[in-house]
């Protein structure tokens, strides 16, 4: 078996050596010249209702298919152990397009598992997209699964705490409803959930799979009869990738692992060091018996809780090497401050304290960073 370093490296690039090229192409085509009319159309017909381009007839228009997503979505595909993915123009829209379907399928409740990430949080809290959400423990699943529940959602390691859930546990007592694991902290690097059980893997492929900060996009790894509903629902809402965004998202595939690999290093050190600082008076990092088993490490992410909001606020406001800002997983150490920004739609009762802040771990020598959070922590506490 290929290891996962090699496939994130060589997956959605087989045919390349056919094309005569090295690296993939980019097909901005919006639209493509069709043979017939009689071969067009039902082409036209395949890709609308969610299947794979026939073998004659084009493809037609771009938001219908895209060969540079297409290969993007093989790729992640391979790296979940997958049948298929679909590829979305956000991680919100990717979310979306799953609500979609299973309303449209007459199933619009969700249980859904606290804490997630805000935007997250809101859609489902909203009811905005026609679903109604149970908040569930996570050993209250299998009571809060009804007739009409369309999926179970849960996020590990759970978004800003990092909490872990059994997966395996989460899919039994969904006793059959499928489950949706976001899985954006952890990426296929550190862990592959439909190995545990569940149905669809949701990505903000903005964060680790892209890694750079420059590009935007969301992806759902399934099999192919969810992919083939959620590219009908992509089709039908224009919730598209753009090639570009495609491109580079494939591109950040081939240093995922090694990136993710060092971030964690990083991560480690700093969560040691932290846990040890007079002014942090905790830190929430992975660990337990799901970390080597479930997960094959415990990541990047760490949160970690200050005296209070007011230091908070000013330790995010001290940093002069890392940045203050939303967003996660790319090359550069961020920091920001949950229920103030990615978590202030969510419920009061359920928005993560007002001490907490959040640390996506870059690149850089992690004593430098080090320092910078240092001086920033005294700073702030004076």
């Amino acid at each position: 078996m290929t290891s996962l370093a090699t496939t994130a490296v060589h997956a959605g690039r087989e045919d390349l050596a056919a094309l005569g090229v090295h690296v993939p192409p980019i097909d901005l085509s919006t639209t493509n010249p069709i043979p017939d009319v009689d071969s067009g159309g039902a082409a036209y017909e395949a890709l609308a209702t969610g299947g794979l381009p026939p073998a004659e007839g084009g493809l037609v228009y771009q938001r219908l298919w895209n060969p540079t997503v297409a290969r993007f979505e093989s790729a992640l595909a391979r790296l979940e152990g997958a049948e298929q993915a679909v590829a979305f123009g956000s991680g919100m829209a990717a979310l979306a397009a799953c609500l979609t379907a299973t309303v449209a399928a007459g199933k619009s409740h969700i249980v859904a598992v606290r804490p997630l990430y805000g935007g997250s949080d809101h859609v489902l809290a909203s009811g905005l997209l026609g679903t109604t959400v149970t908040w569930a423990t996570p050993d209250g699943i299998a009571a809060a699964v009804r007739e009409d529940t369309g999926f179970v959602i849960v996020e590990t390691p759970a978004n800003p705490t990092l909490e872990l859930f059994d997966l395996a546990s989460v899919t039994a007592q969904a006793n059959g409803v499928p489950v949706i694991v976001d899985n954006t902290f952890a990426t296929p690097v550190l862990q592959r959930p439909i190995e545990h059980g569940a149905a669809l893997v949701l990505h903000s492929a903005t964060k680790y799979l892209g890694g750079h900060g420059d590009v935007i996009g969301g992806v759902v790894a399934t099999s192919a009869e969810w992919a083939a509903k959620l590219r009908q629902v992509r089709a039908v809402t224009g919730g598209l990738m753009h090639p570009l965004a495609a491109y580079l998202l494939h591109r950040g595939l081939q240093t995922l692992p090694i990136r993710v690999s060092t971030q964690q290093e990083n991560a480690k050190r700093l969560a040691e060091w932290l846990s040890g600082h007079e002014y942090v008076r905790e830190v929430f990092f992975p660990s337990g018996p799901l970390v080597g088993t479930q997960m094959s490490g415990p990541g990047a992410m760490i949160a970690f809780a200050v005296a209070g909001p007011d230091e908070a606020a000013r330790t995010v406001s001290g940093v002069r090497l890392v940045t203050h800002a939303v967003s996660l997983g790319g090359v550069d150490t961020l920091i920001q401050h949950p229920a103030s920004l990615t978590h202030r739609p969510v419920a009061a009762h359920a928005k993560p304290h007002a001490a907490v802040l959040r640390i996506s771990v870059g690149l850089e020598h992690p004593d430098d960073v080090q320092a910078d959070l240092d001086y920033a922590l005294k700073d702030a506490h004076r």
